[in-house]
């Protein structure tokens, strides 16, 4: 009987997993070998004309298309105006780049380029940023056209850049307040997105039920719209009308509302933690800078 011969040709099969572990230990275990073709040099654009030198080339015009910057972007940035209102300055006819009339919205400059709004030469300020502890009787804006007092009164001087509150606070809420003229940090911060943890003190009108406590930390609805409420409890002052809650949403009057739907009155509000900083170390009415590690901090949130 003729015996039959072994099968070389067939393939031995493996889990993909074991043949990825089989294919990383013998790329890793083989010796490198020094032949002529590893070492030999590749050919290059200059030996051979520009088709070898083309990667190059796209690649210098990726560098110069990410270092471009939007127009109305590099005015706010200047400090003179924010965003939108470069975009109407845009719009008006009154910025130049390099000498010529600019009106295209989402147009880009590149490094080098020189820009003047209304007659003036501009260019972008420096990254700034410093924490407020506000006090009470200060409206949270720029300007108001009642003349009422405004947060920056209580900044002025901190520094030579035009700088911006980051969200608000109402009138009588004091604590942790954020400034920049970062706008993209600043958007950012604000969107509900990145869920930038506060922390709110709340004096009430009388003392918070402990059912009423447990169906606020479930998330309460409020407007057909549930509050997602990251923890609440008592103050450390053992007193049941003072109340600490963790909440990240940032809509208008939130912690006052939630209390309103349990028919709560909030005499007194105070935030005590924005993202990753306290009012430690910084007396009511007073203003610091942020050091280099918590604007590395911030920028990572």
């Amino acid at each position: 009987m003729e015996r039959r011969k072994p099968n070389n040709d067939k393939k031995r099969s493996f889990s993909k997993k074991n043949d990825t572990k089989r294919g990383i230990e013998k790329r890793e275990n083989k010796p490198f070998n020094k032949s002529k073709d590893h070492t030999e040099r590749k050919p290059t654009g200059k030996q051979y004309g520009k088709s070898y030198g083309k990667g190059r080339v796209e690649r210098k015009e990726r560098r110069e298309e990410s270092s471009e910057i939007r127009l109305n972007k590099y005015i706010a940035n200047s400090g003179i105006c924010s965003r939108r209102e470069a975009d109407m300055l845009i719009k008006n006819g009154v910025v130049k780049v390099n000498g010529e009339l600019v009106i295209e919205m989402g147009y880009k400059i590149k490094p080098g380029d020189k820009v003047n709004v209304q007659g003036k030469s501009i260019k972008p300020e420096k990254p700034q940023y410093l924490l407020l502890n506000k006090p009470k009787d200060y409206i949270t804006t720029t300007k108001d056209p009642q003349n009422r007092k405004t947060v920056m009164e209580l900044i002025k001087g901190a520094c030579k850049e035009r700088v911006f509150p980051v969200g608000r606070l109402d009138r009588n809420t004091t604590g942790l307040l954020l400034f920049t003229n970062n706008g993209d940090l600043a958007k950012k911060l604000m969107h509900p997105m990145h869920k930038i943890k506060k922390v709110y003190l709340a004096t009430l009108d009388k003392n918070l039920d402990r059912n009423d406590m447990l169906e606020i930390a479930a998330g309460p609805v409020i407007d057909e719209e549930r509050i997602v409420v990251d923890a609440i409890g008592y103050a450390e002052s053992g007193k049941k009308n003072e109340v600490e809650v963790h909440i990240h949403s940032g809509q208008y009057h939130v912690v006052k509302r939630i209390f309103s739907s349990f028919n709560y009155k909030v005499n007194r509000l105070d935030r005590l933690r924005y993202g990753p900083f306290t009012k430690k170390n910084l007396p009511r009415g007073k203003w610091r800078l942020l050091t280099d590690e918590e604007i590395n901090l911030l920028h990572r949130l």
